[in-house]
C-alpha cells in the first residue's frame, strides 16, 4: 500500500471481493470507487460462479480509461478465494448463501402455517434457517482471511447482517471487521424531510446526527439533531400528522407496485408505542414484532402499506439483472456512473486517514450498549479514522425496546452455537422463541424439520444430527 500527498491519496490498494459477481452491490462498488479520486488499485473479483466474476472483471476494465472517471482501478476474477484474499487491504463480503430455491422455503414454506414473512433473511423463521447454512460458509471466509490478509478490514453486507458478522469474530477472534447496513439512512431522510416539511429548508442526509442503538434491522434512534435543533419533537408532529395515511418519501413510487417501498406506517406506529424512533425499514421492522402487530396475514399487510417480497419477485429482478450484464458486456448499454449512497468506500477512506467520519455499523459490544450482554453483535455509531473503526457509545437500550431487542439477541446467539456445533435443537429452540412462531409444538417442529431439510446441502453436521434425533 503506498500513500502519497501526506497521507491524502493511497494508490495500489487490494480489494477482495468475496460474491465478485454479483450484480448489484459489486456494481454499485465499481461505481462509488469510480467517483472517489483519492484512491486506487486492483479489485480481485472471487465468485463461486466464475463466469459472473468475469463478466464483472470486463464491466470494470471497460471503465478505466473513460474521462468520467476519477478513481482508476484494475478488476481481476479469481478462481480461488485464496488468490482473492492474498495480501489484501480490504475484503468485501456480499454473497447469497445457497440459491433461489433455499431462499423460496425460507420465505414461502411457513406460509402454509399462516407465518408471512415480508423479507426473510434476517430474523423470523426465514432468517433462522438462512443463518444456519450461511454460518459454515462465513467460516471458510475468516479461516481464509486468518490465512491470506489477517490484518485486513472487512466489510460485510451480506443478511442476516448480526450473524454473518458474529460469525467472522468466532472463527477469527481478532478479525477486523464491520457489517455495513442502509437501512438508518432512509430514516435520517425522513427527519430531514420532517423538518423540510416544519421549515421549508430542505436537510441532507448527512446533516442529520443520530444517536443508534439496537441490532441490525432492528435499530432504534433515541436521540436526533440538525445542529443544535432537537428533531425528536418535530419528528413527533409529522408522525401524528401522517400516521393513519402513511408518507412515502418518494412520490414517484407506490408501495403497492414496489416491494421495497413503505408508507412508514410500521415505523410511526412503533415511536407511538416506545416514544423513539424505529430507524429500519418496514418490511424489516414488522419481522422483529408479534406476528399479529403487522404480518398477521396479507390483509394486514396491506393496511400497514408496506409490501412481502416474494422469492418469484427476486427471479425475475435477477433475470433483468442478468440482461443488463450481457448488454453492458456487448456495449448497447454504457456502465452508468452514479455515487449510489452506500458508505463502503467513504469507511475504506476513514480508515486509511483520508478523510475520518462517524456512521452507523455492526461490531461487537464493547459497552457501547450498556444493557446488551458483552461480545454480541450490535448496532451504533462508530468513529472511522486511521486509527480503525472505534464504536461510539450509545447508551442502554431504552426501557420497553429493551425487552424486545434482548429476545432477538438471544435468538441470535442460540442459532450460531446451533450452527458452529451442529446442535439443531437450539436453533428449534430459537425457533419456538421467535415471535413470528405462533405455533403448536407439533407445528412447530414439522415446519422446523421440513425447513432444515430442504437446506440440509449445506448443513455440515444435517446426517448427524438427523441420525441423533
Amino acid at each position: 500500500m503506498k500513500y502519497l500527498d501526506n497521507g491524502k491519496k493511497a494508490t495500489d490498494l487490494k480489494i477482495a471481493y468475496v460474491g465478485g459477481g454479483s450484480r448489484g452491490w459489486a456494481r454499485g462498488l465499481m461505481s462509488d470507487l469510480a467517483e472517489e479520486p483519492a484512491m486506487s488499485g486492483t479489485v480481485y473479483l472471487y465468485d463461486i460462479d466464475f463466469e459472473a466474476a468475469k463478466a464483472n472483471e470486463t464491466i470494470g476494465n471497460a471503465i478505466y480509461d473513460r474521462e468520467d472517471v476519477l478513481g482508476k482501478w484494475h478488476y481481476k476474477a479469481v478462481p480461488t478465494l485464496e488468490e482473492a484474499l492474498d495480501k489484501a487491504d480490504f475484503v468485501v463480503i456480499s454473497i447469497l448463501p445457497g440459491t433461489f430455491d433455499e431462499m423460496e422455503s425460507d420465505v414461502h414454506l411457513p406460509e402454509k402455517y399462516g407465518i408471512y414473512q415480508s423479507v426473510g433473511d434476517s430474523v423470523g423463521p426465514g432468517g433462522i434457517v438462512r443463518a444456519l447454512r450461511t454460518i459454515p460458509m462465513y467460516k471458510v471466509i475468516a479461516e481464509g482471511i486468518k490465512k491470506c490478509c489477517p490484518e485486513a478490514w472487512v466489510i460485510n453486507y451480506t443478511n442476516p447482517m448480526t450473524l454473518c458478522t458474529a460469525a467472522l469474530y468466532a472463527y477469527f477472534p481478532e478479525i477486523k471487521a464491520f457489517g455495513c447496513c442502509h437501512e438508518v439512512f432512509g430514516t435520517q431522510k425522513i427527519l430531514g424531510l420532517a423538518y423540510q416539511e416544519k421549515y421549508g429548508t430542505f436537510l441532507e442526509r448527512q446533516d442529520v446526527n443520530v444517536n443508534v442503538v439496537g441490532v441490525n434491522h432492528f435499530t432504534w434512534i433515541t436521540a436526533a439533531h440538525y445542529g443544535k435543533t432537537d428533531l425528536m419533537p418535530i419528528y413527533r408532529e409529522f408522525v401524528e400528522k401522517h400516521y393513519k395515511d402513511g408518507y412515502i418519501v418518494d412520490s414517484s413510487t407506490h408501495w403497492m407496485n414496489n416491494t421495497f417501498v413503505s408508507a412508514e406506517r410500521v415505523k410511526f406506529d412503533l415511536f407511538r408505542r416506545y416514544g423513539v424512533i424505529a430507524a429500519a425499514g418496514d418490511r424489516h421492522l414488522a419481522e422483529f414484532c408479534p406476528g399479529y402487530w403487522y404480518l398477521k396475514d396479507p390483509d394486514t399487510v396491506k393496511e400497514w402499506k408496506f409490501g412481502l417480497t416474494t422469492v418469484d419477485w427476486r427471479r425475475e429482478d435477477l433475470a433483468k439483472r442478468i440482461d443488463k450484464t450481457n448488454k453492458l458486456l456487448s456495449g448497447e448499454e454504457k456502465f452508468e456512473l452514479r455515487v449510489t449512497g452506500e458508505e463502503g468506500v467513504k469507511q475504506i477512506k476513514g480508515i486509511l486517514g483520508i478523510e475520518p467520519f462517524v456512521t452507523n455499523v455492526n461490531m461487537p459490544n464493547m459497552g457501547q450498549i450498556s444493557n446488551l450482554p458483552l461480545g454480541v453483535v450490535v448496532e451504533t455509531n462508530a468513529f472511522f479514522s486511521a486509527r480503525g473503526v472505534q464504536p461510539v457509545c450509545a447508551g442502554p437500550l431504552p426501557k420497553g425496546v429493551d425487552s424486545l431487542v434482548n429476545r432477538v439477541v438471544n435468538e441470535q446467539q442460540l442459532t450460531l452455537e446451533a450452527a458452529m456445533t451442529g446442535n439443531y435443537e437450539l436453533a428449534f429452540k430459537a425457533f419456538q422463541n421467535d415471535a413470528n412462531v405462533c405455533l403448536s409444538p407439533a407445528d412447530s417442529r414439522a415446519l422446523f424439520d421440513e425447513m432444515l431439510a430442504n437446506t440440509k446441502k449445506y448443513l455440515p453436521f444435517y446426517d448427524k444430527w438427523l441420525a441423533n434425533k
